[in-house]
């Protein structure tokens, strides 16, 4: 529930700055021309002129904005910081603008009616850089000051732990729970000793019982703040959880961490270290929920009537039984989820065996199953979930739990491809490893995916599918 309200917040953000941008540009001109406190010795220009600037500024301010890092969200950001890069923000993007509109008008010099149809006033440019800033500022204050009102209040608030109950843990503790408005709530400690109450929060139990104490009590974060002379004690205990899916935040015992390569930020004055940050969050996810949303539902209408061959070739060739079956598979966050396949073995083909994996030899598949499975055809009903938000695209394969259940024990950083969404294809198969192949490199190339996505990256896998995907080795 959390996350998907984090991935709507930068929806939030982007529909008010463009508003509120739209809104600047339009009282600027009014201020300008239509007030009278300022003479216009060349005229009033047409308003529609400048009215047709705002179709640019709806696509460009946002671009601008996000490679600014404002559609990240951050509930420790600085309101200074934020300041800072809304300014600077908005000067490059008025730059752009007001450099597009000079080289319209030099492309029309020698259309002298042209011309003066991009000619913008330089005034209303700069009253309208100074209502901008105040109005993202002022919006996304607001925007803030609703949000710490709902996290106060306990809506939507993330439950976090805190390894360590020295005077550092105490003092993490302290901070947190001062700061309703951030939205955490301090479930309790861990500590050597799995007993004990320190000030009004109990300790939960002892670091060894980590996991199973998180789910216990629904803890989302884990905050170590162990002193530096529990190094040894810190590596551990990010070995034991750090295969699960929980934030973990390292609280550095000294300033030195900060040099570390992850994700820094700050509560109160506090350094916090995300030692497991993934691209995936905030806008990022937005894009590629968008990109599935669009691209999944062409796809889907355009395989229609390959859908309706299939269905009937299962018909014939498949054996008694439904033409689909819906399978549990293991996706974000250690989420469950239905997926749809097309049926391409017999009917209660595991009700002896249990789940297994699929053979070369495999007795299981029907006649038509063969066929679709070795050209991955039997996968196409996926579409269905990748429209409906279970899935994505593009993204590590998803397993069934009792795999999971299996795979996590015995491979190290196993869980760690959940901290994104499953998909029909990613990197591990277009790069051969599907099926009976090696699991650690279908993890190495998972985590790959994971800490470099991008929206090229996906368009490069998808591409890579229609070349490599289908009729691959190890497809049965």
């Amino acid at each position: 529930m959390l996350k998907v309200q984090a991935n709507r917040l930068p929806a939030i953000y982007v529909l008010s700055d463009v508003l509120v941008t739209a809104s600047a540009w339009v009282l600027a001109y009014v201020l300008r021309f239509d007030l009278g406190v300022m003479p216009a010795p060349k005229g009033i220009p047409d308003f529609d002129r400048y009215l047709l600037l705002i179709l640019l500024i709806a696509v460009l301010w946002p671009v601008v904005l996000y490679f600014h890092g404002l559609y990240q969200i951050r509930r420790g950001r600085s309101r200074i910081d934020e300041f800072f890069s809304i300014l600077w923000s908005v000067l490059l993007a008025t730059w752009v603008t007001w450099g597009f509109t000079m080289y319209v008008r030099i492309y029309h010099r020698y259309q002298p009616e042209m011309a003066p149809q991009w000619e913008y006033s330089q005034l209303v440019f700069a009253i309208f850089i100074a209502l901008d800033v105040l109005g993202l500022m002022a919006s996304r204050w607001a925007i803030r000051a609703w949000l710490e009102g709902l996290w106060a209040s306990g809506y939507g608030v993330k439950n976090v732990m805190v390894a360590g109950t020295g005077e550092l843990g105490r003092t993490v503790a302290e901070t947190l729970a001062a700061h309703r408005e951030l939205g955490y709530r301090v479930a309790g400690f861990l500590d050597a000793e799995a007993a004990g109450q320190i000030g009004r929060w109990p300790v939960l139990g002892s670091f060894d019982q980590a996991m199973e104490v998180a789910r216990a009590h629904a803890v989302e974060e884990l905050y170590i703040a162990l002193p530096l002379e529990e190094h040894a004690r810190v590596l551990e205990l990010i070995q034991s959880v750090g295969n699960e899916c929980l934030d973990l935040k390292v609280v550095p015992d000294l300033v030195q961490y900060a040099t570390l390569k992850a994700a820094l930020e700050d509560i109160d004055g506090i350094p916090i270290i995300t030692l497991n940050e993934v691209p995936l969050r905030g806008w990022n996810s937005m894009l590629k929920r968008i990109m599935d949303m669009v691209l999944g539902s062409a796809l889907l209408m355009l395989s229609l009537p390959v859908l309706a061959a299939i269905a009937v070739l299962i018909k014939l060739r498949g054996g008694p039984g439904p033409i689909l079956f819906l399978q549990e598979r293991v996706s974000v966050d250690g989420r469950t989820f239905e997926m749809y396949k097309f049926r391409s073995m017999y009917h209660d083909a595991e009700r002896d065996t249990g789940p297994i994996f699929a053979a070369s030899d495999d007795a299981r598949r029907t006649p038509a199953g063969a066929f679709l499975r070795r050209h991955n055809l039997d996968e196409l009903p996926q579409l269905l979930n990748v429209v409906k938000g279970d899935m994505s695209l593009v993204g590590p394969r998803p397993e069934r739990p009792p795999f999971v259940a299996q795979f996590k024990k015995h491979v190290p950083q196993y869980m760690l491809r959940h901290r994104v969404k499953s998909g029909i294809t990613g990197w591990a198969q277009v790069n051969g490893w599907r099926g009976n192949t090696s699991i650690e490199k279908r993890i190495e190339h998972d985590l790959y995916y994971i800490e470099n996505w991008s929206l090229l990256l996906d368009v490069k896998i998808l591409i890579l599918t229609l070349f490599r995907g289908f009729g691959q080795e190890h497809a049965y």
